[in-house]
């Protein structure tokens, strides 16, 4: 049996008001779904680093403070090979500036839960995004 290999990657939940920032992935391998923005740790960087260089790459907008979330591990293929994303999701202060999209981004926002439900999201995207907007709420920010 092959080992499945392992690719650390990081995605950054950012929030803006009762708004979390989302791009709609414009390649392979979640081509059309909205998601944090993120990708693959290069292998010159730390896990932070590429969540700070992903968020300005695919949006244009940096975040102060950054500190891990939550981890998830994401099974896929890969050139017909089986892998394991292993996703750490950070979070951050916004630092201000309009989103515009770039990278592999189509479309870079700020979007309310309520808008999110009607869109092509993933069930973890909207996990995250409803307990950082809860703790909000009940924050009062």
């Amino acid at each position: 049996m092959q080992e499945r290999l392992t690719i650390p990657a990081v995605s950054v939940a950012l929030l803006r008001g009762d708004r979390v920032l989302l791009v709609k992935r414009g390649q392979a391998p979640s081509l059309g779904l909205y998601a944090f923005p993120g990708g693959r740790v290069e292998a010159d960087e730390t896990e932070i680093e590429a969540a700070a260089r992903e968020l300005f790459e695919e949006t244009g907008l940096r975040a102060h403070n950054l500190q891990p979330l939550e981890v998830f591990m994401i099974d896929a293929e890969r050139d017909g090979k089986a892998i394991t994303y292993r996703l750490q999701v950070f979070t951050g202060e916004d630092a201000g500036g309009e989103p515009h999209p770039d990278s592999d981004a189509a479309e870079a926002g700020f979007f309310t839960l309520a808008q999110m439900e009607a869109m092509p999201v993933t069930d973890s995207v909207m996990e995250v995004s409803r307990a950082l907007l809860a703790d909000v709420a009940i924050s009062g920010e």
